[in-house]
Parts: C-alpha cells; sequence; structure tokens
C-alpha cells in the first residue's frame, strides 16, 4: 500500500510519527496523522486555522480524547464529564488525563541508563488500530476516486469519513469531507 504514497502522504506520515515522539506518546494516532497534515500546510487552501485546530485538540486530549458526542451520552446518564475531569486533576494534576503512558523499561534500555548511554532516537512508535484504519481507509478513498496514488487529500478525507476527535474538530472548523473534497481536488 505505502508504494502507492505520493512523498507529501509518506511525509505525513513520518511527521505523524514524529509528532507521537515528540509527545512521547506510546503509539501514533490520527490526531497525530492530522497535526502532520496541519505541519505541513495540506490544510491551508480550506483556510484553516493552525493553531486554533491544534488548541481544539489539545481540548479533546485533556478530555481523555472522548468526543463531544460522548460527552453529551455521558450528560444524558447524569455523568458530568466536566465535572470528573475536574476531580481528576484536582487529585492528579492538570492534564492527568492527555498524559501519556509511561514507556515501559526494557533490559536494553535500563542497561543504557546503567551504564550512562542515551536513548536511540529512532524508537519504533506503533500506530494505533484506528491510525491504521485511516490509512487502509485512504486507499479505499483513492481506489473509490480511480486515483493511482494515495496523497494527502485522501488521507484528510480517510480522517474526515472516521468517527472521531479528529473528524469532530475539522467539523468545527468548517472542513467536511464534501468542502475538502471539492477545494482539493480541484
Amino acid at each position: 500500500m505505502f508504494e502507492r504514497f505520493t512523498s507529501e502522504a509518506r511525509s505525513t506520515v513520518k511527521g505523524a510519527v514524529d509528532e507521537a515522539r515528540q509527545a512521547g506518546a506510546a503509539t501514533v494516532t490520527e490526531e497525530h496523522l492530522l497535526l502532520s497534515l496541519l505541519a505541513l500546510g495540506a490544510l491551508d487552501p480550506l483556510g484553516v486555522d493552525r493553531a486554533a485546530v491544534t488548541a481544539d485538540l489539545a481540548a479533546a486530549r485533556r478530555r481523555g480524547g472522548m468526543s463531544r458526542a460522548d460527552e453529551e451520552a455521558l450528560a444524558d446518564l447524569g455523568i458530568d464529564l466536566a465535572e470528573i475531569i475536574s476531580r481528576v486533576e484536582e487529585t492528579h494534576g492538570e492534564g492527568a488525563l492527555s498524559s501519556p503512558a509511561p514507556r515501559k523499561r526494557t533490559l536494553g534500555s535500563s542497561l543504557r541508563s546503567a551504564l550512562g548511554r542515551p536513548e536511540p532516537e529512532a524508537r519504533h512508535v506503533p500506530f494505533t488500530q484506528g491510525a491504521k484504519k485511516a490509512l487502509e481507509q485512504s486507499l479505499r478513498i483513492a481506489l473509490g476516486r480511480k486515483d493511482r496514488h494515495i496523497g494527502t487529500l485522501h488521507l484528510l478525507l480517510a480522517l474526515l469519513s472516521r468517527p472521531g476527535t479528529p473528524s469532530e474538530v475539522l467539523t468545527d472548523h468548517g472542513v467536511t469531507y464534501t468542502t475538502a473534497e471539492s477545494t482539493l481536488a480541484a
């Protein structure tokens, strides 16, 4: 599948891995793919405010990745998500729900640490199922459009076609599947 990726799409995937590493995340998520698309300017033709989208993604991370739909569903059950977040942060500190999972220490890292050697920079960061599904969806979208290559448009459309925080945040900023397809495909 990756042989079909354009150089920009490959840069997006590599950028997502870099975003995950910089965040100290244990895995590459759909959010990292979106952050990489933003960083590479793939959404600039849509007039997207990079800082605002990044801030909204951070706010969603603070909610533990729960979408507004999740928040509304919990509210229907009488559960106030804001109150839960407030109590968790009271006990564990601000951003406790968005903190990355601690990395496992391996024998190799323990030995490197004991010998005073730095960790290698290029540690493997696996993709979550959601991120993998988004990449697979980009292939399906390219095939459905009869495109020979998978580009950043296909990656963006894949993120928009899947439920979750990235599509919700983009929709809040006026980026829908239809607007992205019509604006970027032209």
